[in-house]
């Protein structure tokens, strides 16, 4: 903390670099000062605390890939940390310089979306929490403040179940569009459910109204059809080189369906005792 206010804003935090450095080299980028964070080994862990999934922001993206213990309460983590970049983003990029960076098309960002994910932050006045989905406050900018720095993301955990669908070019691309999704289901009802949405101009990176559409009720394919189409409707796509924009809202549509079906297959595997 010292000496992001020892150089304040003309200062940048490295840690894999593999946003940051691309931006230097195409000028984007000026920074004055680099703070480089490797050494902050406490911030590369991952753990369960209290009923909650604690990821250090410094987690490299292939350990969050190899972890038994985020797989198995949030697959969708490992879901999308398989189509994040290549093997050599993975090995050095962290969890907390990809939600930092605030790419409209960053897949980890829509995953801790969809599970209602916090971001702890910290700075010379302490320690606060934010919800990821008031973490984001437009494309490439976040609540974090010039003097402070995100060291934790925590999921309370619950019984759920949840998924991730991407379509992207090219193996290792950004997103053309991707949708997340979790979900609890009580007999037949839809009692909790989180939509993230990626690439597609989906305001901090979620689908409220679908969301709200889908809640207690029955977690069937027609409901799911309807909620894709909400999303769809409420998402903002821009047209660039992957796609125009009808067709990225198609994506999310398709995507989002994808996503619940998937994420309600997966419940079902898990509670198939209970349930029969």
């Amino acid at each position: 903390m010292s000496l992001l206010t020892k150089y304040g804003p003309d200062s940048r935090i490295v840690a894999g670099g593999h946003s940051l450095i691309p931006m230097m080299k195409l000028r984007l980028a000026q920074p004055q000062a680099l703070i480089d964070i490797n050494d902050l080994t406490d911030l590369a862990r991952i753990s369960v605390e209290d009923g909650t999934l604690c990821v250090g922001a410094m987690v490299r993206h292939a350990d969050l890939l190899a972890s038994a213990v985020a797989g198995e309460h949030f697959p969708i983590f490992h879901d999308a940390e398989k189509v994040v970049a290549d093997p050599v983003v993975r090995n050095r990029g962290t969890v907390g310089g990809s939600l930092c960076q605030a790419d409209p098309s960053e897949d980890l960002s829509a995953a801790f979306a969809a599970v209602r994910g916090e971001a702890v932050i910290e700075g010379p006045g302490g320690r606060r929490v934010v919800p990821i989905r008031e973490f984001f406050t437009g494309p490439y900018q976040t609540v974090v403040g010039e003097n402070e720095l995100l060291v934790q993301l925590r999921v309370p955990i619950s019984s759920s179940a949840s998924a991730y669908q991407k379509v992207e070019r090219r193996a290792g691309d950004w997103a053309v569009a991707a949708a997340g999704a979790e979900l609890r289901i009580e007999g037949t009802q839809l009692v909790s459910v989180g939509i993230g949405l990626t690439a597609l101009g989906a305001p901090n990176f979620h689908a409220p109204e679908a969301e709200e559409y889908l809640l207690a009720g029955p977690a069937v394919d027609e409901r799911f059809a309807e909620a894709g189409r909400i999303a769809a409707r409420h998402c903002n796509p821009v047209a660039d080189q992957r796609g125009p924009a009808d067709y990225k809202r198609h994506l999310a549509e398709v995507l989002t369906v994808r996503a619940l079906r998937r994420a309600r297959t997966r419940w079902h595997g898990n509670n198939h005792q209970e349930e029969g």
